[in-house]
């Protein structure tokens, strides 16, 4: 018995719009690449490199509202996609929607264990005032020997970006939960200090 090989056609159509995507790359013409894509993406629905691709342009070029609308059909077909929940938590961070950035963040946490994405969790509960599950993270975070090794970049006080280290943010974020939330200032003050 011989084995067939099965050869996977490509529409003509289809070849047009790959031909045209790769050559407005080629000549920088990123519009019309991404043009292309959504050609692309019409003949080929069920193609999720075509719509991340399309997700990566939105969100390169700061279009972080179609970028986390691009994610949803992925998101929907794989919840695990890293890729997808990646665009749509900074996505959904930078336009000011904190809740659904957290719950991005929450399952890309889970899927990845990321000291970064568990950094940006505990702010972001922080800020929604969820400060049990911020101090949860924070103890996790503080109990990681990775945590040492980590940086963050913060203006200082001539407003030029500096870099931290992670345990210091940390420590400091765990110092306003104890003084705004528990009205504990020893423990803030402890906190500070370390910090």
């Amino acid at each position: 018995a011989q084995a067939t090989e099965k050869k996977q056609t490509i529409s003509p159509l289809t070849q047009h719009f790959y031909d045209k995507y790769v050559t407005a790359l080629q000549w920088n013409d990123y519009d019309v690449a991404k043009d292309a894509l959504y050609d692309l993406i019409i003949e080929n629905p069920q193609n999720d490199s075509l719509i991340y691709n399309l997700a990566v342009y939105y969100y390169e070029n700061q279009k972080y509202v179609s970028a986390v609308l691009v994610c949803q059909p992925l998101l929907a077909r794989n919840p695990k996609n890293i890729a997808a929940l990646e665009i749509s938590a900074v996505g959904y961070e930078t336009m000011g929607v904190p809740d659904r950035a957290l719950q991005n963040y929450e399952s890309l946490y889970l899927l990845s264990n990321n000291l970064t994405t568990l950094y940006k969790m505990a702010f972001l509960q922080f800020d929604l005032k969820r400060f049990t599950e911020s101090l949860a993270s924070i103890d996790i975070l503080l109990a990681n020997t990775e945590l040492d090794n980590a940086k963050v970049v913060f203006n200082d006080v001539e407003n030029k970006p500096k870099q931290y280290p992670m345990r210091v943010s940390v420590l400091n974020l765990k110092g306003l939960i104890q003084l705004d939330h528990f009205g504990d200032k020893a423990a803030a003050k402890k906190l500070f200090d370390e910090a």
